[in-house]
């Protein structure tokens, strides 16, 4: 709404004059786009300072912030918004993917709950988690698949009258589909027939703030914390230079390196249905006021189609993303020789039947990746560096996207079809070794290192070690063993355990 608004040359000239909304439209963009290609450094560190629901509070107060901003539209609340909406992108999905994660997990726990199994810490058996993992994630994209439905009901409750009939917007169109180039070129620069009341933009920005501080809410009193208070303290205590480290060591697992192509398409497929598709096939054709209606379709079949996910309860693992694969490239080959005709309402029924099976290959695409490294990892201290990799691969496809904007649509296609293929081949390979038991490298995660001065703990240990090297390294030098001497560099820390000695003593007698 917000880019449609900014695009009308009359709107521009007649609330901002010479203000450059256009210019500061693009530096937006840029700032949403290119500010997560540093996600991987920061993502891990947000997560294991913050904590889980934390990142993903403080993410959505992002997002909230960006709001506020469009009741002041100046380069210095616009711009900056943006930028910190590209910071939380990464941290936003990677702690959900964690999130949801761990609660599937948590469930199995609470519904398996043994007592003996607590006392003798008992760890589940592998593969145990896995249908919780593929029921909580269904749950949660079938959710999630609606956002695109609720992000048309400012357009077409308030904005789609004020907008031209596509016979003045398309004057000037003369190629739609495959034969395009850019971002539908001859577009006309005048959309709204009449500029929208600012009382009427501030009521639509309100409610959006309102939904914005609803989900905040939903997160603060709603979500419990995905891991016990010592369990938190232990991922941080492994060294935030570990921390940083970790998502780069993982990489090197083959399992992990033969997924990049599938999220490298995820993060293409995305954001092409919401431009390429939308703009250059839909709007195209049947013009600005029905765009919000092929979203609408994507959003509706994309939901209902992630029910489809829970098919993995029954068929191996590599079935539903095959069959997203498979749906998306019979579209994309079909999209390649398919250029409709500008201004042709006839062309609508054909339209929203590609963006909902599109939908459903979307939906098979991001439940099934996301169940499948739920499977793969079930390591809880893993899981945050597992799904921030996933989503920085997302988010720089995203990137390539808006470079490639310019680019005539065969390109694209022909892009995103190689993607695609090249996705499919080495998830095959992946899978043909992980069945030939290939052994997989997994870096090691540090042991927690507790720090702790005072009463109970006097020395540099892990307090919550128990049997550990050092105790039996302690024990097989016997009871005769002297302590060391007190010398220069040893005086104070013999004194402190001296009177801490003698002040148990005391207590004892």
């Amino acid at each position: 709404m917000q880019l449609i608004l900014h695009y009308d040359e009359t709107y521009r000239e007649v609330k901002y004059s010479n203000m450059g909304l256009q210019d500061i439209d693009s530096k937006m963009l840029m700032g949403i786009n290119v500010t997560p290609i540093a996600a991987l450094l920061y993502t891990p560190i947000l997560i294991r300072f913050f904590g889980t629901k934390w990142t993903m509070f403080l993410a959505v107060g992002v997002y909230a912030l960006f709001v506020s901003t469009n009741y002041w539209e100046r380069y210095y609340t616009l711009v900056p918004s943006a930028v910190a909406i590209g910071i939380a992108i990464v941290p936003l999905w990677a702690s959900m993917g964690n999130y949801i994660t761990r609660m599937a997990q948590k469930y199995y726990e609470y519904v398996n709950y043994k007592e003996e199994h607590v006392q003798e810490q008992q760890r589940a058996p592998r593969g145990a988690y896995n249908s919780y993992i593929i029921v909580f994630q269904t749950i949660f994209y079938g959710c999630f698949h609606l956002s695109f439905v609720c992000a048309q009901m400012p357009m077409i409750f308030f904005l789609n009258k004020f907008l031209y009939e596509l016979k003045h917007t398309l004057f000037s169109v003369q190629s739609c589909g495959t034969l395009s180039k850019g971002m539908l070129p001859g577009f006309n620069t005048t959309v709204l027939q009449g500029l929208p009341r600012s009382i009427n933009l501030i009521v639509v920005e309100s409610v959006l703030m309102a939904v914005a501080f609803f989900s905040m809410l939903m997160v603060l009193i709603l979500c419990g914390s995905a891991y016990r208070p010592t369990e938190e303290i232990d991922l941080r205590s492994i060294g935030w230079g570990n921390i940083f480290q970790l998502p780069f060591k993982h990489m090197r697992d083959y399992r992990l390196r033969h997924l990049f192509p599938f999220f490298i398409y995820s993060g293409f497929e995305v954001l092409f249905v919401c431009t390429g598709f939308s703009l250059n096939y839909g709007v195209c054709a049947i013009g600005l006021e029905n765009l919000a209606y092929i979203l609408m379709a994507y959003g509706f079949s994309a939901s209902a189609c992630s029910s489809l996910a829970l098919s993995m309860l029954r068929l191996p693992r590599h079935a539903v993303l095959l069959a997203g694969a498979i749906v998306h490239a019979i579209l994309l080959i079909s999209l390649f020789c398919w250029a409709p005709i500008p201004r042709n309402l006839a062309e609508a029924p054909l339209l929203y039947v590609v963006a909902a099976f599109w939908g459903l290959g979307s939906a098979l695409n991001k439940t099934g990746l996301s169940i499948l490294l739920g499977m793969l990892y079930e390591d809880k201290e893993r899981q945050d560096f597992i799904f921030t990799i996933y989503h920085w691969w997302q988010a720089l496809a995203i990137f390539v996207v808006y470079l490639w904007a310019g680019l005539p649509m065969k390109a694209k296609l022909t892009i995103m079809l190689l993607t695609l293929l090249v996705s499919v081949l080495s998830y095959g390979w992946m899978e043909h070794k992980v069945a030939c038991h290939i052994q997989h490298r997994m870096p090691k995660i540090p042991k927690p290192r507790h720090k702790v001065r005072g009463y109970r703990y006097l020395e540099d240990e892990n307090s919550d070690e128990t049997g550990s090297e050092s105790e039996k390294e302690h024990d097989s030098d016997g009871e005769g063993s002297q302590e060391p001497p007190c010398g220069p560099q040893h005086h104070q820390d013999c004194a402190y355990n001296q009177a801490f000695g003698e002040e148990d003593e005391d207590r004892l007698g």
